[in-house]
């Protein structure tokens, strides 16, 4: 007996009073929540809930005699009851893969920032300011910039084209005039030639072609200015490639001063000089000029004619006309396929006559000479002769252009 009481004060037995307890709270059925002997409330298991459910699913009340289905409010209480699993050390700690995800995002936008801040060469042909706007050179007397040739600017023979070239020579002669603060509010215009309503125009322009570089070089442009007579600018051009250090290109051009309202030419200003003078360098990039004349052609001196040309809304620049590379396209069109097939552009000279606006028509002419001379290599170049001018027969253009054979046209002979 003791020993029955000993045990039963461990081991304690279910009582009658808490069987009938337990059968009570059974029979009750309006809760989740049941007591145990205990008094220690236990939630049901989930096979016990369904099952009430489906009873209470099952069960449809009576009103008047019909029945009445309650699929709704069944549904309802069963989105309702809603089990978890017993809480642990575990399942309770924060859920690392969402702050790992979101520390990664944060490393990675912090990494391609930091690329482009501090960018530098993976191979030696990448130069880290090939996508800068150039910088100034020479004690501040000439300019440089890189570009690297686009896939959307060489032409049929894979290397880059005339006017991309044309375009690199423009680009730095205007970021030069930016990056040393002498430009304003005009295309290149200096403070002082804004206050007199001046522009820059171009005269005369020669270009000697040694190379034309290729698609993902990159080239190195260098320019500078200097005096050309009492009331011209010259500005040179040195263009050579970054990788093999080879020239590529050298130009000279020649530059005056216009009337952006009246459109004529005007004379220097002393204070124009005083703005541009300090810049001028006596070095030119082309030492043998062509000062060979430009002959006039007409409609029976020229072999080819292209008319009908006429300007785009995007061939104008910010003073209203056309801009001067787009000339040079105009002159090729009435250049011989047959010639541009088996030779290219190594040189060309061109004089500007005048301007022409978005409302001009223009025909091009072109003559190819009969006495070409003979190249270094022992190859005949071809020398032609082009006029760019209105219906009306005003000049726009008048230009020379040698071409020699090209590298694939040697290899076959």
């Amino acid at each position: 007996m003791v020993a029955s009481l000993a045990v039963s004060a461990f081991f304690p037995t279910p009582s009658s009073s808490s069987t009938l307890l337990g059968k009570a709270s059974k029979s009750i059925g309006d809760g989740p929540e049941l007591l145990d002997v205990q008094g220690i409330v236990a939630k049901p298991s989930p096979s016990s809930a369904a099952m009430q459910v489906k009873a209470n699913a099952q069960a449809a009340p009576k009103i008047n005699g019909t029945k009445v289905g309650l699929k709704s409010e069944t549904l309802k209480f069963e989105e309702e009851v809603t089990y978890s699993a017993p809480r642990t050390f575990y399942n309770q700690l924060p859920d690392w893969s969402m702050l790992l995800a979101a520390v990664t995002t944060i490393f990675l936008a912090a990494e391609k920032q930091w690329t482009l801040l501090d960018w530098k060469p993976r191979r030696p042909d990448m130069l880290a300011d090939a996508f800068g706007l150039g910088k100034i050179v020479e004690d501040g007397l000439a300019f440089r910039q890189n570009f690297s040739i686009r896939s959307y600017e060489i032409g049929a023979d894979r290397t880059a084209s005339i006017e991309t070239l044309m375009n690199h020579l423009q680009e730095t002669a205007l970021n030069h005039v930016r990056i040393a603060g002498l430009m304003d509010d005009g295309f290149g215009a200096t403070p002082e030639m804004s206050k007199r309503n001046l522009i820059w125009v171009v005269t005369k322009m020669q270009v000697l072609v040694e190379k034309y570089p290729s698609w993902g070089d990159v080239v190195q442009v260098d320019t500078w200015v200097g005096s050309s007579g009492k009331n011209g600018m010259r500005r040179d051009w040195h263009v050579i490639d970054c990788k093999t250090g080879e020239t590529l290109v050298r130009a000279k051009s020649v530059w005056v001063l216009m009337n952006k309202h009246t459109r004529k030419l005007s004379k220097m200003p002393e204070e124009v000089r005083a703005e541009v003078g300090p810049y001028f360098i006596e070095r030119t990039a082309i030492i043998d000029e062509d000062s060979k004349k430009l002959v006039k052609l007409n409609d029976n001196t020229a072999h080819y004619v292209k008319k009908g040309l006429t300007p785009r809304w995007g061939d104008l620049d910010v003073n209203q006309h056309v801009n001067n590379v787009k000339y040079i396209g105009w002159i090729l069109e009435s250049a011989p396929t047959v010639i541009m097939e088996s030779h290219e552009l190594a040189g060309m000279t061109l004089e500007y006559r005048r301007e022409c606006g978005r409302d001009s028509v223009l025909q091009s002419l072109t003559s190819v000479s009969s006495d070409c001379a003979e190249s270094s290599d022992g190859f005949a170049g071809i020398e032609c002769e082009h006029l760019l001018q209105l219906e009306c027969g005003d000049e726009i253009v008048r230009g020379r252009t040698k071409w020699r054979p090209k590298l694939s046209q040697v290899a076959r002979n």
